[in-house]
């Protein structure tokens, strides 16, 4: 099973948006809340290669982008394949 982290803040409606299509796709994700935690959003941004928005979605340890990159690969018909791979 794919390993996918999902750095968040409460308030952040992308960030539900990103978390309702990976529910729906049946997988599972860690969340790392950045609200409040300079050091997360710090390692954030370092592992996003500047990255300072959230949300910041990788699967297996490669950076996937935001909600909207994740929409735009469901779109395009290859976040199934790579969730599954």
């Amino acid at each position: 099973m794919k390993t996918i982290e999902i750095y968040t803040t409460p308030t952040c409606g992308y960030c539900r948006r990103a978390k309702i299509l990976l529910a729906e796709k049946g997988v599972s994700y860690v969340e790392i809340d950045v609200a409040g935690d300079p050091d997360k959003r710090a390692a954030m941004t370092q592992r996003a290669l500047g990255g300072r928005t959230v949300p910041q979605i990788f699967i297996d340890g490669q950076h996937v982008g935001g909600c909207d990159e994740l929409y735009a690969l469901d779109r395009a018909g290859k976040l199934d394949p790579i969730l599954a791979a």
